[in-house]
């Protein structure tokens, strides 16, 4: 009777362990697209995230950017855009997260940029 308990409990706390690992938050990082240039930002995240917007440095608010049809978010600017860039964006998980700096000023296509937040 003990090793059918002794079963049951193992088989509790694998079943445990699978939830959660499967549950762990992944760190969001932002890669910038092609044809990113001084009046055009593109943001990829590396997590599917919606309603994206970015904050210009010196800005007050924030200005939504567009999605694109393969998981991009564009900004174009009629005037040169000025880092360095916040997000503010909605997470499955519900309400919305702010990454302040997340794209600095000096920002080139291709290059990935790391956050310390995970969601």
């Amino acid at each position: 009777m003990a090793s059918r308990s002794s079963s049951i409990l193992l088989a509790a706390a694998a079943l445990a362990a699978l939830v959660f690992v499967g549950s762990c938050l992944s760190a969001l990082s932002f890669k910038t697209g092609p044809g990113c240039s001084a009046t055009k930002l593109v943001l990829i995240p590396s997590i599917a995230i919606s309603e994206v917007e970015v904050k210009e440095k010196g800005a007050d608010d924030f200005s939504e950017l567009k999605e694109g049809p393969t998981g991009t978010w564009t900004l174009e600017g009629k005037a040169a855009l000025k880092g360095p860039f916040s997000i503010r964006f909605a997470a499955k998980s519900g309400g919305y997260r702010v990454v302040d700096d997340a794209i600095p000023a000096s920002f080139k296509s291709g290059s990935v940029y790391k956050t310390s937040l995970r969601v």
